[in-house]
């Protein structure tokens, strides 16, 4: 990230990294094991047969308590007939907005939407093995009420809870509006266009309240919010189901980069879009996310480009997480949305069979105590998408820069050949070096061989050979200074100089040369 700001600091104001959308689900995990839902119901000599008319009862309750806090704030309550998106016209967060906007709510509770959607709900049904009835959870549709806040701390929020058994609820905030809340709590200026922050006036301070939002304690306010929302809280603690298990369903996390004006990003924004879509490949998406490319990887990576109102889009997918690269006003959006954590590690305490407590890396859960870690994730993920954003140009210095690749460079009375950056050879070593896999730890002789030798040696002469040649284009490429050693270490790591040459040798080549030569043809 640093390196895309240092390259565009004469048009760039700051740069501001926070969660955008964030969606939260509580579970009454309590109630899923089987044979737990069984008890529950006859803790409170409800028998299986009569299971129907119970639920109608306690979701008739639902739906009494959430008119009536509607009546109580002199707000409506409507019957939605679809579950409207923006695919389909105006979204629920639109509608609520507006009513908003219309009715001068600043505070409190501004409207509640009761729509029918999928769910998976508590059912009985009879069993033919055992011919007995059971307990069961199955994908059914019922009603879902939507209550829309103004809140102090939240700006505009909702909470969505399910009106069937086991009534999971749905928290969705949005971390920008919590932080213009925060802004004006503090008499920090700002300019806001939607969604976006144009300007801040203070962007440090900014930047240290986004981290707070990622530190909070989460469950406090989300029990809270479901004890508003659902008036059974007491019945099922009484009969012994726990409260709700809270988790992170969905996180959207964004960096801004904040350009003085909207001439500035257009200025670059083309060509940003088209390295993005020519030059990073599948192996580059992966190192982004922070994952290694190998035989275990078992789904789908691809890009693709689309066209809005606001400007063009760019998405890159791996399985169910994305990154992706927007315009909006004067603003450079990065944003990694995180749908399947289980695609990261997260360090956690194990307890061995000793008894002895080590740290090791596992896969990342959905729970809320992991937050801070998707915090983590996500901004290592956006910087590395625009540090290798930083180096799509390629016109001006860089074409410079290239030409001095062309001739030889002595260096300490050491004279290095010099690269011709249209050949194969040459233009396939950069590939080598600039592959995905090699971003995250750096490269060895080893590495580079199996990227530039397609069958292993069959001989011990032929590997000391292909060693020995591969010494020589390292070092030809520490001379040229397109790499560095790391410290302590065999490894090789390109310099920021080396990955906007390379970069711009292998798009040139790969991309703009044959259409050259297409057209002298």
């Amino acid at each position: 990230m640093d390196s895309f700001v240092k390259v565009h600091e004469d048009a760039v104001i700051g740069t501001l990294s926070t969660f955008d959308r964030l969606v939260l689900k509580g579970h009454l995990s309590g109630l899923y094991p089987r044979g737990n839902f069984s008890v529950f119901l006859l803790r409170q000599g409800v028998l299986l047969k009569d299971f129907k008319s119970y639920a109608m009862a306690v979701t008739e309750k639902l739906k009494s308590h959430a008119m009536r806090l509607a009546q109580q704030a002199g707000r409506p309550f409507e019957y939605l007939e679809s579950a409207t998106t923006k695919r389909q016209g105006e979204s629920k967060e639109d509608r609520a907005r507006r009513i908003a906007e219309r009715d001068g709510i600043e505070e409190g509770l501004v409207c509640v939407f009761s729509v029918l959607e999928p769910c998976r709900a508590f059912t009985v049904r009879g069993n033919r093995e055992t011919h007995r009835l059971e307990a069961v959870r199955r994908s059914t549709k019922c009603l879902h009420f939507y209550f829309y806040w103004m809140d102090p701390e939240f700006g505009l929020m909702h909470v969505r809870l399910q009106s069937w058994l086991p009534f999971e609820i749905q928290v969705w905030v949005n971390g920008r509006e919590w932080l213009a809340r925060q802004l004006d709590r503090e008499g920090i200026g700002y300019v806001r266009l939607a969604n976006t922050f144009l300007r801040i006036d203070n962007l440090a301070r900014a930047q240290a309240l986004c981290e707070r939002f990622a530190r909070r304690k989460w469950p406090r306010t989300l029990d809270a919010l479901a004890r508003k929302v659902n008036p059974l809280m007491r019945l099922l603690t009484r009969f012994g189901v726990e409260g709700y298990y809270w988790v992170v369903d969905q996180a959207e996390y964004a960096t801004d980069v904040m350009f003085k004006d909207r001439r500035s990003l257009e200025a670059i924004y083309p060509a940003l879009v088209e390295h993005a879509m020519t030059v990073f490949g599948a192996e580059d998406i992966f190192r982004f996310l922070g994952r290694r490319l190998n035989g275990n990887f078992r789904g789908e990576v691809t890009s693709d480009l689309k066209r809005r109102v606001e400007g063009r889009r760019v998405k890159h997918r791996m399985k169910r997480n994305s990154l992706k690269m927007y315009d909006k006003g004067s603003v450079l959006r990065v944003e990694t949305t995180i749908n399947n954590p289980n695609e990261f590690r997260v360090l956690r305490r194990i307890l061995s069979g000793t008894g002895r407590i080590t740290w090791r890396w596992m896969p990342m859960t959905k729970g809320m105590a992991n937050l801070w870690r998707y915090h983590q994730v996500a901004l290592q993920s956006n910087g590395r998408y625009l540090e290798a954003l930083a180096y799509a140009q390629p016109k001006g210095e860089a074409i410079r820069e290239l030409d001095r690749l062309c001739r030889p460079r002595v260096v300490r009375g050491t004279r290095y050949a010099r690269f011709n950056p249209v050949t194969t050879r040459d233009c396939t070593l950069f590939e080598a070096v600039l592959a995905g896999e090699h971003a995250i730890r750096g490269f060895r002789n080893r590495d580079l061989q199996a990227h530039l030798f397609p069958s292993p040696a069959r001989s011990r002469a032929e590997r000391l050979r292909r060693g020995e040649r591969v010494s020589r284009h390292i070092a030809k490429l520490r001379g040229h200074g397109l790499v560095a050693k790391v410290k302590g270490s065999r490894l090789y790591r390109p310099t920021s100089r080396g990955l906007r040459l390379m970069t711009v040798a292998v798009q040139y080549r790969n991309n703009l040369f044959p259409v050259s030569l297409m057209a002298a043809a």
